[in-house]
């Protein structure tokens, strides 16, 4: 008789399959059940080929999302159609250097953004296959260009790219003037080399390239005592050149002589120093000998005074001996009347 099935072990088998089934759902959807996307919307103008849905939304070089939805749209103030798209930002993708994060799916928050220069644009995600993904980059020269009508859209204004900017400058280039100033110069061009003067022209060149030729050769016949006399008042101011450099040095030689000779310590300034010291000891000397007061001084006054009156009693003498030579013999002779 065949043992009967436990319901119990079957039950918890079924369950746990279950339980295995949810689990590999949640880690092969990566977690999205849980985080709360939310939606921007932007319109990028011409054509969007290579952007699908499930297009990274990378900004800064950091994927912050997903794209949702690819649509095409009218423009209808310019009467263009352009490519709405719109994407999912991913929550808690922000983290400023204390930690906090920032929500870029607060419409507030990426409106402060745009504010700053935050523009969407296309960039190629591969070359091989082709395909797109949105670049959300701080373009501050840029103008904001908002297409939504609803105001309350969280629109993320975008910039064309590279290739798309070229293209429109390409449309806008004046090709026809371009080529009718291109014909223009041609014709010009064309006149030129067709008139007589030009014709001639290689003529005319020929000939002076002749000219040149003999000009060259009659230069290089007369030119050589040129060059050797050159070559010989080289030579000439090589030497002078030489002598000044020489003479130079002799001067410079004598200067620091007399610089030596000159410097406050060298013996011939001492030598002299002494020397002024003395003159200078001496004039204080006379200078002292020479005043009134001085016993020199009225030393040799009282001479010439005994010097005056030797000379006065000498010329009495000579005087009285000239009256009275017998004087000599007798005396003098006493005054008359007395």
């Amino acid at each position: 008789m065949s043992k009967r099935a436990n319901p119990t072990l079957i039950g918890a088998f079924i369950v746990g399959a279950l339980a295995l089934a949810v689990v590999a759902v949640l880690l092969l959807a990566g977690g999205t059940w849980f985080r709360e996307p939310r939606q921007h919307v932007m319109y990028f103008e011409g054509a969007a080929q290579g952007l699908q849905t499930g297009a990274p939304v990378v900004f800064l070089g950091v994927k912050v999302g997903t794209v949702k939805g690819v649509q095409l749209g009218l423009d209808e103030q310019s009467r263009r159609f352009v490519v709405p798209v719109t994407i999912a930002v991913e929550p808690h993708s922000v983290r400023t250097r204390s930690g906090e994060q920032v929500d870029l799916r607060d419409r507030d928050t990426i409106r402060q953004l745009v504010d700053r220069g935050l523009r969407a644009q296309l960039r190629i995600q591969s070359l091989l296959t082709g395909q797109l993904y949105v670049d959300l980059d701080f373009h501050p020269d840029k103008p904001a260009r908002f297409v939504a009508i609803d105001s309350e859209a969280s629109e993320i204004p975008t910039i064309p790219t590279p290739a798309q900017e070229l293209m429109k400058k390409l449309e806008e280039f004046p090709i026809e003037k371009f080529l009718a100033d291109v014909s223009a110069v041609g014709e010009s061009v064309n006149k030129i080399l067709s008139a007589p003067e030009a014709q001639d022209f290689p003529r005319r060149l020929g000939a002076t390239l002749k000219h040149l030729e003999s000009l060259a050769a009659k230069l290089e016949v007369q030119g050589a005592p040129i060059m050797e006399e050159a070559r010989g008042n080289l030579v000439e101011m090589r030497k002078a050149l030489v002598g000044a450099q020489a003479a130079m040095a002799r001067l410079e030689a004598a200067a620091d002589r007399v610089g030596a000779l000159a410097s406050a310590d060298s013996p011939m300034v001492r030598n002299l120093t002494r020397a002024s010291e003395d003159l200078a000891t001496a004039a204080q000397a006379v200078r002292s000998l020479a005043k009134e007061e001085s016993p020199t001084i009225q030393s040799l006054n009282t001479v010439l005074s005994e010097i005056s009156r030797a000379a006065r009693a000498l010329r009495f003498l000579a005087e009285t001996l000239e009256q009275q030579p017998e004087a000599i013999v007798r005396g003098k002779r006493p005054a008359e009347g007395r």
